[in-house]
């Protein structure tokens, strides 16, 4: 027997939603490499297309405003057109730095709208699309659910309630044979988290701040989360559901 067979996702079709980028296109590039046929989701088409025609043939793309419940309903059929969906990754968010008094109405509505909606309406298509013959749904929390941040209301309440809802969806589609866990990512040097704009010396000193934090003394990169994406995907996981794995290096330990 080999113990990493248990790892492919030959004749597999998955979902990943904000895969032009980041943790979504690491998480795309993993499970084409381990034999699925990928379906790229993305609101920058122009990206997304560059993207998936690196990786091959096994890519689709699908550019659409993810936030939307019609454009991820469409989502579902567009990949169910080319095969069963058996695994549906909402990977997709954005963050927003400002403090409670500075709080605007709509920046506060963005981030609501692709973290928490998107991520909803994301498993409600998802599951509508697996039916009862089972699959696997891997939402995208963060450290930010256990670790208050200045700052960071917003973005950490959209986290904690993925958290929630991916336990709760466990309980729900449990019968149906679909398995529903999260990865909650610790800092990891994405665009989103500025790493584009920053400086050498912004990069240097962010990097070292966020090492402290780590009992490891560690930051972490788009490919440690897209390991942990590719378990919860696998039949590895077969056992497991309803749980939110936090990939953050020991930043935060909850008990």
């Amino acid at each position: 027997m080999d113990p990493l067979a248990v790892y492919r996702l030959d004749d597999r079709l998955a979902v990943v939603t904000g895969a032009a980028s980041g943790i979504g296109l690491e998480t795309a590039r993993f499970y084409a490499a381990m034999g699925a046929t990928v379906v790229m989701a993305d609101i920058d088409g122009k990206m997304l297309a560059a993207r998936a025609a690196e990786i091959g043939k096994c890519a689709h793309a699908f550019a659409a405003d993810l936030s939307a419940p019609q454009a991820l309903e469409r989502l579902a059929r567009f990949a169910a057109s080319i095969a069963p969906i058996d695994i549906w990754a909402n990977v997709a968010g954005t963050a927003g730095l400002f403090d409670l008094v500075d709080a605007e109405p709509d920046a506060y509505a963005r981030i609501v709208r692709i973290n928490m909606d998107g991520t909803y309406w994301g498993c409600a298509a998802a599951a509508r699309a697996m039916g009862t013959r089972g699959g696997t749904i891997i939402n995208v929390s963060s450290n930010a659910a256990d670790q208050p941040m200045a700052g960071l209301s917003v973005y950490a309440m959209t986290k904690a309630a993925v958290n929630m809802l991916t336990r709760s969806l466990a309980v729900e589609l449990g019968p149906k044979q679909i398995r529903v866990n999260a990865v909650a990512p610790g800092f990891i040097l994405t665009g989103m988290t500025g790493q584009a704009r920053m400086t050498a010396d912004k990069l240097e000193e962010t990097l070292r701040r966020n090492a402290a934090r780590s009992p490891i003394g560690a930051t972490g990169e788009p490919a440690d989360i897209a390991h942990a994406m590719l378990y919860l995907a696998s039949d590895a996981s077969r056992y497991v559901t309803g749980q939110i794995l936090r990939v953050n290096g020991g930043a935060t330990m909850p008990g």
